[in-house]
């Protein structure tokens, strides 16, 4: 939850920032999109190097790291500087999210596994939606300046409470060869499961990028006009995936990662045609369903590679995040390109192409067994 506190809290105060930066739709999107590309360079170098030194110190040193440039945000004299410490916050991020994956992977097995990640995944999907909604409304009482002293302060707080509560890992085995690292590496690159998993990963992060930035700016236009916390409460359609999430895990046993997938993206291609309607509690519907599809697709990823890779865990992880924010940076671009072109539909017909190439991806590329097997 702390580790996606800060990722996409931006997008809830993008019309302001427009405003007062005199900034176009392609560089609000960028702004959003720095902090993922910061996040995709970086995931399989942390993996790699915690795979070498642990988990739970690296875990606590890269929130600390966090909220540093998190408090810069505030003192932002330009859209450059502050894309930069936005890139500066993505930095950090993979020492959380992917040596957390690495090290549920390597205390936990079996069905444990499978429970804990789709937990993880709701973790991550509440911290979504708070950073969003909590810098919505604190902008409204305080400015969005003020409201990032808060966030850092909150990063701060997280970093104690995972120092003091996270269990000290029993099962690692640390690497410290770089020689095997590279032959991990090289493994991976050429492994089905972390191949489809890091395409899929991208789908489902452009998607989600593109679609929750832009329909932001969408909706502060007429007719709808919306505020800041307006728009912060629209995110409340996050707290689906918060519920689906750890309910998907009944799906995934019975059906198998690679049929839920194919669901999943489906139900997530009906959401967003529907937020194409006018009344906006057409759009909001349209988005808790785009959401859940992509929630459930995100659990059965992660899970189908803690599942199927046993060796270089943390790297595998590092992979998928790669592939996974790289997908988030060509969705804030593109779809920034998109709208600029032809607002919100232009911007929903290339969602739906990229979602149908991730149904593509999981017909042809996923194995179909169930996701515990080994």
């Amino acid at each position: 939850m702390f580790a996606f506190l800060q990722v996409y809290s931006i997008q809830a105060v993008l019309p302001v920032l427009m405003t007062d930066f005199s900034a176009t739709e392609v560089q609000a999107g960028m702004i959003v999109g720095a902090t993922v590309m910061a996040i995709a360079i970086m995931s399989p170098f942390l993996g790699m190097l915690s795979d070498a030194v642990g988990r739970k110190s690296f875990i606590v040193g890269a929130l600390l790291f966090l909220a540093i440039p998190t408090a810069l945000i505030a003192q932002s004299p330009s859209m450059g500087w502050l894309g930069f410490f936005r890139f500066m916050q993505g930095l950090s991020v993979p020492g959380i999210t992917v040596v957390t994956i690495a090290y549920i992977g390597e205390e936990f097995e079996g069905r444990a596994v499978t429970d804990l990640m789709s937990f993880y995944v709701s973790g991550s999907v509440f911290g979504g939606f708070m950073g969003r909604f909590l810098l919505g409304h604190l902008h409204e009482f305080i400015g969005w300046r003020q409201g990032y002293y808060v966030m850092a302060a909150m990063t701060l707080i997280g970093a104690i409470w995972v120092g003091k509560m996270l269990p000290s890992s029993r099962c690692f085995e640390a690497n410290p060869n770089f020689r095997s690292a590279i032959q991990t590496l090289g493994d991976h690159l050429t492994n089905r499961y972390v191949v489809t998993t890091s395409l899929l990963g991208a789908c489902v992060l452009f998607s989600l990028v593109g679609c929750f930035t832009f329909i932001n700016l969408h909706l502060a236009k007429t007719p709808y006009e919306l505020s800041t916390g307006q728009l912060a409460n629209i995110f409340a359609v996050y707290l689906i995936g918060v519920v689906i999430t750890p309910l998907s895990t009944t799906l995934l046993r019975r059906f198998g990662a690679a049929r839920t997938v194919r669901v999943a993206v489906i139900v997530s291609m009906i959401g967003v045609l529907s937020t194409l309607v006018t009344p906006l509690w057409g759009i909001i519907v349209g988005l808790a369903i785009m959401s859940t599809g992509v929630f459930i697709t995100q659990a059965a990823t992660i899970s189908y590679i803690a599942v199927n890779v046993k060796k270089g865990r943390s790297l595998a992880s590092g992979l998928y995040y790669m592939g996974y924010y790289a997908g988030g940076t060509l969705g804030a671009w593109l779809c920034g390109l998109a709208y600029a072109r032809g607002d919100w539909q232009l911007t929903v017909w290339l969602l739906l192409i990229v979602q149908v190439l991730a149904l593509l991806v999981a017909s042809f590329g996923m194995i179909k067994t169930k996701t515990r097997a080994t």
